[in-house]
């Protein structure tokens, strides 16, 4: 996402008043802002009938349910509408021509030109890209994904057909990968979480061989290795490999190309790579109700004993940060160090550009701020939005509402001590 053209002089905007929207809607659903904070949308009623508005104006069309609101990372507003009996996709207002049994699960590409949705039409599952849908249709579909760049989407797909209680058609394998909506020539007993390479030219998911064995499959062929579970694979930056977290005698390990590549652990999911390739994390348990970040093989020695997730790596690799759960508390850890602040929720953090700061949302006794390197925002709301930092590093996009106001607040990073 370009931030470069965004405005970043220092300094405080009020967007809109929502509390003059009152009048207007007969209610106003969960709020969300653009990336740039420069726009506010929710979905709202309108007599009875729905639409969906952005500071305070609503669309012009009105629909019988809108829903699934996203922001892109160009600041469209996009959501799935229902009307006369059919389900539209629609950006700023306007739907996409095609229109659909049912839509859901936006996807959008990393510079927002391409937006991905699954969709169904007359019981068949499939994706549309800019409103282009797939070719070829499938009686059933999951676990949709878009590559990087938008072009290519993917998702696990019923291949043959099975009638009730065909138990042995289905042991044998009857799910597949469909890239564009062409089937691979595997098939398998189930699959599941799959990925796209940096390129967008090749894919592998986590397979299902039979009713015990799991393993990785790239573009269609299986690893050698058999394995008892396996995580979500992901490729390597640069040199394309494939790595994923694997289950072998009741413990997980990260295998390459089908072979471990580090110690065995209780638990080990979510890997992620630096861009450069250099560093590889991962999300580990040393021991049952032990939860840390192990990287490049070496845990922390900071723990939780209820959970860690959403891992972050810095472009090199030199900054690593995670939440974690301890009790009922959250907070961030940044290699390997717990923020001092313990908080009602917190959500995934945000990595400067320069690798040098975190920054995250949190919720401390129903208010809302924002977080950079365990030191909190002096201003608090009843809602805020994932924090956002300059290009240069110096400066923290706050969006925040306070007092019924929507801000858009540029805050030095120096304000944070």
């Amino acid at each position: 996402m370009d931030t470069s053209t965004w405005k970043w002089e220092p300094g405080e905007r009020l967007i809109v008043d929502l509390n003059a929207c009152k009048d207007k809607y007969e209610w106003t659903e969960e709020l969300h802002a653009s990336p740039d904070g420069e726009k506010l949308g929710a979905v709202v009623n309108v007599q009875g009938e729905f639409t969906a508005c952005v500071n305070g104006e609503a669309w012009d069309e009105t629909f019988e349910r809108v829903w699934n609101l996203h922001f892109s990372p160009l600041g469209q507003l996009t959501g799935c509408a229902s009307d006369m009996g059919e389900w539209k996709f629609v950006v700023d207002g306007e739907a996409w021509e095609a229109t659909f049994g049912y839509v859901w699960n936006t996807l959008f590409s990393a510079n927002g030109s391409k937006i991905g949705v699954a969709m169904q039409q007359d019981g068949k599952y499939g994706v549309a890209i800019n409103g282009v849908v797939w070719e070829n249709l499938f009686d059933n579909a999951t676990g949709f994904v878009l590559s990087p760049c938008g072009k290519h989407s993917a998702c696990a797909v019923q291949a043959e057909p099975m009638g009730q209680a065909e138990i042995d058609r289905f042991a044998k394998g009857i799910y597949t990968v469909a890239v564009d909506g062409q089937v691979w020539d595997a098939k398998f007993t189930n699959v599941f979480g799959m990925a796209f390479s940096p390129d967008g030219a090749r894919v592998a998911a986590e397979v299902r061989m039979n009713l015990y064995e799991y393993t990785i499959a790239v573009d269609g062929k299986p690893w050698n290795q058999r394995y008892q579970g396996v995580w979500s694979p992901t490729f390597h930056p640069v040199s394309g490999a494939v790595i994923a977290p694997v289950r072998q005698g009741g413990k997980w390990t990260l295998a390459q190309d089908g072979l471990p590549i580090w110690n065995f652990f209780t638990n080990c999911w979510q890997p992620q790579f630096s861009k450069d390739g250099s560093t590889l994390a991962a999300i580990v348990a040393t021991k049952l109700g032990t939860w840390t970040v192990a990287v490049d093989g070496r845990p922390w020695n900071t723990t939780f004993d209820a959970m860690v997730t959403d891992l972050v790596v810095s472009g090199n690799g030199g900054l690593i940060a995670a939440l974690g759960k301890e009790g009922e508390k959250w907070t961030a850890v940044v290699n390997g160090k717990a923020w001092s602040g313990r908080y009602d929720m917190a959500w995934a953090p945000v990595l400067s550009p320069d690798g040098e700061h975190v920054a995250a949302k949190v919720e401390k006794n129903g208010k809302y701020t924002v977080v950079v390197d365990g030191k909190e925002y002096s201003r608090a709301g009843e809602n805020c939005f994932e924090p956002v930092f300059s290009p240069d590093s110096r400066f923290v996009l706050v969006k925040m509402v306070e007092g019924g106001k929507y801000y858009r607040r540029v805050v030095p990073v120096s304000e944070f001590k």
